[in-house]
């Protein structure tokens, strides 16, 4: 393991930065404390500038090379999210969370604090030439934040000409790399289905048109979406993932509601499920004698990794971890990330670094591995120095 000296030296400081931010985890555009952390630390490394509020709490640092500011030359983007979970914390770390209901189950609080160990070791050596742009996003966990960002004019302020991004894998298997070459991680649209019948005395349903029913005869039947008009080799997953509706033992009620998510490699197939979602709705509601409103809203696109730039990113982090830890042929994810959004502007990659702990992403028991951090850290500072190099430097800095 061939950790950057700036960052070994700062492994300490790394770590605590990770439990401070684990302990005190902010819900997505509320992270008003994270930011300001973040803002404080990329000051205190010597970051050329720092600017705050970009997406309500977004913020970006700006290294400039050896050059300067002045001498122009290639920008390369490096992105971390801050966002936690509403998730209730139960893994009685002694740093565990100190906010009901939220916890970093998702382990954007590594991402940012290996983000804050790049900075630190480029700002500190600057063995490039052109701009590193730091960006700290965000709201990543469906509340739009790479959107809102880019909305706030993110890459029209602070041009990139590629970005890379980085997600760690609770795989048990701390140093590994990997990353998917084209579309990596699945689409995803969120979907609210509201069902207005009639509702009366439980002892009378004749004087009804029960939304309950209705509701339930519809999960059903949205199950046949992928299983009869999505092609077998295509990938779609559709589902629902929450059902309400009733208030008494004795009043069927008069509406329901189903809700769900829609994950896609394709936006072709993506048309498909909204077009029988909305046909089936439609034509439930005329069976049924009931009103069913369909609120289907993307919410990531397809993450499509550039497949030079994925190489050009695992040669960096075969010189911090071993060609041997490295794989550039991973299988696409069904999960979804919205650093897609920043692709889809700006070509560039995202893999993932594995680290101890097996419990998976998304669970209240979710630990993550601290021996993660400078490893990310490093990853991520060499691959500017890669793609910004200064001839011979590069091999000077990988010894």
């Amino acid at each position: 393991m061939n950790i950057l000296p700036v960052i070994a030296e700062s492994t300490a400081e790394l770590t605590e930065i990770f439990k401070d931010l684990h302990a005190h985890p902010e819900i997505g555009l509320e992270e008003q404390r994270t930011s300001a952390i973040v803002a404080e630390k990329l000051r205190g490394y010597g970051v050329d500038e720092v600017h705050t509020g970009i997406g309500i709490t977004g913020v970006v640092g700006i290294i400039y090379g050896r050059g300067g500011k002045d001498a122009g030359g290639k920008r390369v983007g490096l992105r971390a999210d801050m966002d936690a979970l509403p998730i209730h914390e139960q893994t009685n770390l002694p740093y565990s969370s100190k906010n009901p209901g939220k916890m970093h189950a998702c382990g954007h609080d590594s991402h940012t604090t290996m983000l804050l160990g790049a900075a630190k070791h480029l700002a500190a050596t600057r063995n490039f030439d052109g701009t590193a742009i730091m960006i700290f996003q965000p709201a990543e966990e469906g509340l739009g934040g790479a959107r809102g960002m880019l909305a706030d004019g993110l890459f029209d302020r602070f041009p990139c000409d590629e970005i890379y991004g980085m997600h760690n894998s609770p795989n048990g298997q701390p140093g590994t790399v990997g990353i998917c070459k084209g579309a990596a991680m699945a689409g995803a649209a969120f979907f609210d289905i509201t069902v207005t019948g009639k509702g009366s005395h439980a002892a009378m349903p004749q004087q009804s048109r029960d939304a309950l029913v209705t509701a339930s005869a519809l999960v059903g039947q949205l199950q046949t979406i992928v299983a009869r008009n999505v092609a077998p080799l295509d990938t779609c997953v559709l589902s629902v993932t929450q059902i309400h509706a009733g208030s008494a033992y004795n009043v069927i009620p008069e509406t329901a509601q189903i809700c769900g998510t829609i994950r896609y490699f394709k936006d072709s197939v993506y048309e498909i499920a909204e077009t029988r979602m909305k046909e089936i709705c439609a034509g439930f509601g005329a069976a049924f004698g009931a009103e069913i409103k369909v609120d289907l809203r993307n919410v990531f696109d397809v993450l499509m990794n550039d497949g030079d730039l994925s190489d050009a990113y695992m040669d960096a982090a075969r010189d911090i971890v071993g060609e041997e830890m490295i794989s550039r042929t991973d299988e696409p994810a069904t999960g979804s990330e919205d650093f897609a959004d920043m692709l889809k502007v700006v070509p560039g990659a995202y893999c993932r670094v594995g680290h101890t702990g097996t419990v998976p992403l998304h669970n209240p028991g979710f630990v993550l591995g601290a021996e993660l951090l400078p490893v990310g850290a490093s990853i991520m500072a060499r691959v500017v120095e890669r793609r910004l190099s200064l001839g011979d430097n590069v091999a000077e800095a990988a010894g």
